[in-house]
């Protein structure tokens, strides 16, 4: 067994060679005492816009729309013909590509893709996988957010198909308080209105998209779904407007609507707007542009 005696004298034989090293050698720098740099920015190139890649699907059909303006119902009724396939709400403006490494973007331009054009390719080939498993071939995408990033969509798909539903901003409002527990006004008119400016931007600058209402689908849905076939190039088919017949899979919340009435199958008359309610100015500027009495 060591004896204790010893183990203390080395101990402290080695704390006073340490102490006798610390004395004789130069003072250390801290941090604090090494003065910064100037930071300086290296000069980088300009970012890498790439050309657009090939498509699977040319003419893909976007419906540009408020929240709660009936884009389900068009939805059901679209994908209730035999060519049309129109899925839930894809939302695939939030589906993104991430370049994890910082040598990645180089790799990418090597192969004339960049960031956006990756997610371009990634939602084509989502599009054209739906639509193949449909054995359809027009395909019809409804997400009420795709209305805030519509130029977007026009620049990933020159050739896209846009059907403009509009309804009477007053009555989004009040459907949008009707489902809201503790319904803060303000932001609903801020939602609104956020959805009617890129609405009527759409409006504006697509002379070539359809334009339908609400109010109009509810109320004669024949004639409507008839133009909406003229334009998507396919022949008119009854059995559109018997919706309630096919399976368009589940109705839940963030894919659609899932209210009762949906679910009935049967096309129900809009609900009109308050004519006593309200507007705040540039939402009633945007209702009267729309032809709707305010």
């Amino acid at each position: 067994m060591r004896d204790p005696r010893v183990s203390a004298i080395a101990k402290g034989l080695k704390r006073r060679g340490r102490l006798m090293a610390q004395a004789v050698s130069p003072p250390r720098k801290t941090l604090d005492a090494i003065p910064t740099q100037p930071s300086v920015k290296p000069v980088t190139e300009a970012a890498y816009v790439a050309p657009r890649a090939p498509r699977l699907v040319e003419k893909p059909v976007f419906v540009l729309s408020s929240v709660r303006s009936g884009s389900t119902l068009l939805r059901v009724l679209l994908n209730s013909h035999s060519r049309i396939r129109a899925p839930h709400e894809m939302h695939l403006r939030t589906v993104h590509v991430r370049m994890s490494r910082d040598f990645t973007a180089d790799a990418m331009a090597e192969l004339a893709l960049d960031k956006d054009e990756l997610e371009h390719v990634l939602w084509d080939r989502v599009l054209h996988l739906e639509l193949s498993r449909s054995g359809k071939d027009v395909i019809v995408d409804k997400t009420p957010p795709n209305t805030l990033i519509w130029p977007r969509l026009h620049r990933c798909w020159p050739d896209a198909r846009f059907v403009l539903l509009l309804r009477h901003p007053g009555a989004v409002v009040q459907s949008l308080i009707s489902r809201r527990t503790e319904p803060d006004l303000d932001q609903i008119y801020g939602e609104v209105l956020g959805y009617a400016e890129k609405l009527e931007e759409a409006r504006r600058q697509l002379p070539d998209a359809h334009v339908i209402t609400y109010e109009d689908l509810t109320a004669e849905p024949e004639r409507v779904t008839r133009g909406l076939c003229e334009y998507l190039g396919v022949p008119w088919e009854s059995a559109m407007l018997d919706y309630g017949a096919q399976d368009h899979g589940t109705f839940r919340p963030k894919l659609g609507d899932w209210s009762n009435e949906i679910k009935s199958g049967r096309i129900q008359a809009a609900r009109q707007a308050d004519p006593a309610a309200e507007l705040p100015p540039r939402l009633a500027e945007m209702a009267k542009a729309w032809g709707y009495p305010v």
